[in-house]
């Protein structure tokens, strides 16, 4: 492995937890666009990946690891390209304010992160959420202070699983792409870490993907970035 001194994480179901956080927003964004009829709603929330026989969001469905922009598609397939941008910028903006003040940090995210700032390590965020969502998400938990950044899929060209965000950390923070680690629990993010050449790429169990579904693109899969301190100060 190389000297990683820089490292990237996913937001939903990495550093917040995914289902807490995101169920009744994705449930008030379906009834939405289903202009208040539940069955409708019900049927969008199943299009973009909620099982409601497990309670819980799909692995690598679009609620997982989609855009605001990606949900629109779907659920206004029909819909002219202005009626989707003016919904797209509607969720952005309900995501950001909402998913800000809902989220709820998984067990020994902040602790993690405090630890591995301390050690010097630049962290960033890569969401494909919103900046302005994945910035206020980050003030919320009470630890923006120590990122150099926050990438939302509006912030580059093209988000996950593309490598810019990965290039753009590596732009602004100087770190060669190979010393920096991807940290995410769904696929897109391993992927975007093979793409743009990161020198680690760390799955975790703590968001909707499983061991099965991360495991062949991953270096590493940990229960959650608890374990990331640890992890890379034992691989030095």
């Amino acid at each position: 492995m190389a000297e990683i001194r820089g490292i990237l994480f996913d937001k939903d179901g990495t550093l917040v937890d995914f289902q807490q956080t995101w169920y009744a927003l994705a449930d008030l964004m379906a009834m939405h666009a289903a202009d208040g009829d539940r069955g409708r709603a019900d049927a969008l929330m199943v299009l973009a990946g909620y099982d409601y026989e497990r309670h819980r969001f799909r692995a690598d469905s679009v609620f997982a690891a989609g855009t605001n922009a990606d949900i629109v598609a779907l659920w206004y397939a029909g819909s002219d390209e202005a009626r989707r941008r003016e919904m797209t910028a509607y969720f952005d903006n309900f995501t950001a304010e909402q998913g800000a003040l809902q989220s709820v940090p998984l067990p020994g995210s902040r602790d993690a992160i405090a630890a591995l700032h301390r050690q010097g390590f630049r962290l960033g965020v890569a969401t494909n959420d919103s900046t302005s969502g994945a910035e206020k998400t980050l003030l919320a938990l009470g630890v923006a202070q120590m990122f150099d950044a926050a990438y939302g899929y509006d912030a580059v060209a093209n988000p996950k699983p593309a490598p810019d965000t990965i290039q753009a950390f590596s732009d602004l923070t100087g770190l060669k792409a190979a010393e920096i680690a991807m940290v995410g629990d769904n696929r897109h993010d391993l992927e975007m870490a093979k793409a743009g050449g990161a020198g680690l790429a760390v799955g975790v169990l703590s968001g909707t993907g499983t061991r099965e579904s991360l495991a062949p693109l991953a270096d590493v899969v940990l229960d959650s970035i608890a374990d990331l301190p640890g992890y890379l100060a034992a691989s030095r």
